[in-house]
């Protein structure tokens, strides 16, 4: 039995905790209760208000890869109209949500806990969005996968404001999706915009010291690679991956878990084992991706085997991989070349992943110490957020 009520159980038991004629939910298929029936079908069946759906990166069903959407349309299920909000434009956004009718809009959707994972952001787009069409916004909130205790790495720098990071939070931020809510109204409140408190339907039973495992709750993979709560737990760190040469495992059945390019060796994983990092060790393995980064050619790799996941520290074992990739394979490592956008260049993407520019110095000159205190800076926005924190540090439950 799960030990942690969701905030969906909990609207399902009183829909007067949620204000509003007119319901607009912003989900996917991850907005399930904790008898697994999808949020949108609960809702409709018990008779609440509920009129639209909108959908975020990978659509209401989860069918599109990484970058990519469902199209707008009609839900099966309920016959309700499915808006695609993936990447529009404030202006698009206010305009497709006023077509929609809705006097309020009610967030249901798993996040894992990574500052570079998108649910979040759309989360917030569509909270601005509220805020400028002056309709109310409520949150059921979910648990943080990878506990809420735990803060690593920077935050966002000005000018590297992405959809992998709308906000200044670290990069594995501690929070639940109810908690980014309040954090992005003040943050945004602190900068001169107008925009209300954020209604959250808070768990019950759930505490900042619980991983994924200690929720009693099924994991519904989030996306099509994010198949199990470890992978994510990798994920904070490896998705850095993404912004180099070296596969970040996408295409194979362990995402993120293996790494890999054809100039890989034994070298790799023997000086990998050597730094003994806590909670994890390295196995040398070859891989064959079905489609991203070197598609359908055999690579060599390592894959990533965790043996504690408590100890496991994901940003210094990614960091250190980094490191030792530049330092074995220099002529062949690289970073992911910058993009262009409405003729500007956009940074570097691991530096929209790392939320600033340094990260790619660091590396090339394997200043590991730099690099921890990268990854300590978490702490100091920890304090900032504290006081909008919604459940116990260590053994409390919701208020």
């Amino acid at each position: 039995m799960p030990s942690v009520q969701l905030g969906i159980d909990r609207l399902l038991c009183d829909h007067g905790l949620v204000a509003g004629e007119r319901w607009g939910l912003i989900t996917n298929y991850t907005g399930v209760t904790s008898e697994l029936e999808l949020s949108s079908v609960a809702l409709h069946r018990s008779g609440a208000p509920l009129v639209a759906l909108l959908s975020p990166e990978h659509g209401l069903q989860g069918t599109a890869q990484a970058g990519e959407s469902e199209a707008s349309g009609s839900d099966p299920r309920t016959g309700l109209p499915v808006l695609d909000t993936y990447l529009l434009s404030d202006e698009a956004l206010d305009a497709a949500i006023r077509a929609l009718d809705v006097d309020a809009l009610v967030v249901d959707i798993q996040d894992i806990g990574v500052r570079y994972y998108t649910y979040v952001w759309t989360m917030v787009d569509c909270l601005r969005s509220a805020a400028r069409l002056g309709i109310p916004f409520h949150v059921l909130d979910r648990p943080n996968p990878l506990g809420g205790n735990t803060v690593s790495g920077p935050g966002v720098e000005p000018g590297f404001e992405s959809f992998v990071g709308r906000l200044d939070v670290p990069m594995r931020h501690g929070l639940t999706i109810g908690e980014i809510a309040r954090v992005a109204a003040q943050l945004d409140r602190d900068a001169g915009h107008d925009v209300p408190e954020p209604n959250v339907v808070e768990m019950r039973g759930w505490r900042r010291d619980m991983l994924w495992a200690d929720t009693g709750l099924e994991w519904i993979m989030p996306s099509p690679n994010m198949p199990t709560p470890l992978t994510a737990l990798v994920y904070v760190g490896t998705a850095l991956f993404e912004g180099t040469s070296l596969s970040e495992g996408r295409g194979t059945t362990r995402p993120f878990e293996l790494i890999g390019a054809p100039w890989i060796g034994d070298r790799y994983v023997d000086e990998l084992n050597r730094r003994g990092l806590a909670g994890v060790r390295f196995r040398s393995t070859s891989f064959m991706p079905t489609f991203s980064k070197w598609q359908g050619q055999a690579i060599g790799g390592v894959q990533l085997h965790l043996q504690d996941a408590r100890s496991f520290d994901p940003l210094l074992t990614a960091t250190t991989m980094l490191v030792v990739a530049q330092q074995l394979y220099p002529a062949d490592f690289a970073w992911r070349e910058p993009m262009w956008e409405n003729g500007v260049e956009r940074p570097h993407f691991v530096d929209l992943l790392w939320g600033g520019p340094k990260l790619r110095g660091l590396v090339e000159t394997a200043d590991t110490d730099a690099i921890v205190r990268e990854l300590e800076r978490a702490s100091g926005l920890r304090e900032r957020d504290s006081e909008l924190l919604l459940y116990e540090e260590k053994d409390g439950h919701g208020r």
